[in-house]
């Protein structure tokens, strides 16, 4: 009788595919099917030749809600190639699980376990309950406020552009500021600098992105209890202080470097200085949107610049970068140091530990990825001229998914521009499936049983 070996029958357990590779296809899959509709014919203007090219770098900005472009989206894309651009911003800045989420709730589907760990890792939460909830109070808050920006843009915007133009540009730019992206259809790459003495446009892009990049749970705690602070999470708390720092502080710079400089705020009134300062450093915030021309910025202003889009905004919101919170962990680490505590005490409660040790792999993952592709960039354009202050502004416009560009992407060399597509598509994704896989291998460390004898090593 022959006897089987049972281990020459055993098969090997089927390996799952995880929830941020889920949403890493999904992206990709979203930017490519937005791409080749966006090379169809009646998706472009008679006369208009996008091409394969620019129709992906199109989608993929718009997917990664980073706002650069070397097509003209408002001179080059019809109607129906702008709506399926807003879409894409749309899809990009909410996630595509929310859209499911809300598509399997209105036909009555139930929704899986699998699916509420997907929308659970996307909205960046640590529990599976009253996720469903969170997302259709999220998108519903979402598709509020954006309709209030699109109604406040039309009291401008229509008497611009006549009413059936002003309404479409109203919303467009209403969604497209809400969620980061930095899309315009003013047409000659020159996103709002023609209205920026507009109090109006100006004001309300600003309360939109700010309101797009504090996070969607950040949003409906706020909403929730507009008038009790004492009870905010502390997440909550960190946030709002962070983004109020920021803010403040970027403007009271941008306001001091360009406010004797007569090619961006310079020949202004000192109310639209003000303004234009905060819009600077708002738009920073990786918006995309710009009042004053980006190349004519002081070096220093630029400088500045590239620190805020690389901080960007804050988890589970439109925006990108390496999170407030995240380089808030790195400030709250140098400070434990230095005072010689042991515990990192913010608000008067402690954070665990791995939380900072997360924070401090992805800065500086992602400030490797910033120089190595600058450096990258300027071999790649070594001929053309390019001030390295703008490659940097560019790269980092891209990998934190700003839309900011001092040259112009059309300007860039097909390899570079190649580049800023993988860096916007890694800016996007990265730091999101970073930090869940981050998670996920420090949860699993405290099953690590095995321990290794201590000793010192010079530091300073």
């Amino acid at each position: 009788m022959n006897h089987q070996n049972p281990n020459q029958t055993r098969t090997a357990p089927k390996r799952s595919i995880q929830p941020e590779q889920v949403l890493a296809l999904g992206f990709l899959v979203a930017i490519m099917l937005g791409g080749l509709l966006l090379t169809l014919p009646v998706a472009s203007t008679s006369g208009s030749s996008v091409g394969l090219l620019g129709a992906m770098f199109t989608a993929t900005s718009a997917v990664c809600v980073t706002g650069l472009n070397i097509v003209d989206i408002g001179l080059s894309y019809s109607g129906l190639g702008q709506g399926i651009i807003l879409v894409l911003i749309q899809v990009g800045g909410l996630g595509f699980m929310v859209f499911a989420t809300l598509a399997m709730t209105m036909l009555g589907k139930r929704i899986s376990l699998r699916s509420r760990m997907l929308i659970r890792d996307s909205m960046n939460q640590n529990t599976l309950s009253g996720l469903v909830r969170l997302t259709l109070w999220t998108a519903l808050l979402v598709f509020g406020v954006e309709l209030a920006g699109a109604c406040l843009l039309m009291i401008r915007f229509i008497p611009l552009y006549g009413v059936g133009k002003g309404i479409w540009f109203g919303f467009f730019h209403s969604i497209s500021a809400f969620c980061n992206a930095g899309f315009d259809l003013l047409g000659n790459f020159t996103s709002v600098v023609p209205l920026q003495n507009d109090p109006l446009i100006i004001g309300t892009l600003i309360l939109l992105i700010i309101t797009g990049s504090m996070g969607f749970v950040v949003i409906m705690e706020c909403a929730g209890r507009p008038f009790n602070h004492t009870k905010l999470s502390l997440h909550t708390k960190l946030v709002l202080l962070s983004t109020a720092v920021l803010l403040l502080g970027g403007a009271l710079i941008f306001g001091v470097l360009e406010w004797n400089n007569p090619d961006t705020i310079g020949s202004m009134t000192v109310g639209n200085k003000l303004l234009n300062s905060l819009f600077q450093s708002t738009t920073c915030r990786t918006a995309g949107f710009c009042a004053v021309d980006q190349g004519k910025l002081t070096d220093s202003s630029k400088l500045i610049s590239c620190i805020l889009m690389f901080i960007g905004a804050s988890p589970a919101s439109t925006g990108g970068g390496v999170k407030t919170t995240t380089f808030s962990m790195v400030l709250l680490l140098m400070a434990t140091v230095a005072s010689g505590r042991e515990d990192y005490v913010l608000f008067k409660k402690r954070v665990a530990r791995d939380v900072v040790s997360r924070a401090v792999t992805i800065i500086f993952i992602m400030l490797g990825a910033l120089i190595a592709s600058t450096c990258i960039i300027s071999v790649l354009e070594r001929r053309s001229g390019m001030n390295l202050i703008d490659i940097l502004f560019e790269v980092t416009s891209a990998v934190s998914t700003t839309g900011l560009s001092a040259l112009g992407s059309a300007s860039f060399s097909v390899p570079s521009q190649l580049l800023l597509m993988l860096l916007m598509y890694l800016g996007r994704v990265g730091p999101l499936t970073l930090a869940y896989a981050l998670s996920k291998r420090l949860s699993n460390a405290a099953q690590n049983r095995i321990h290794y004898p201590e000793e010192n090593i010079m530091i300073g």
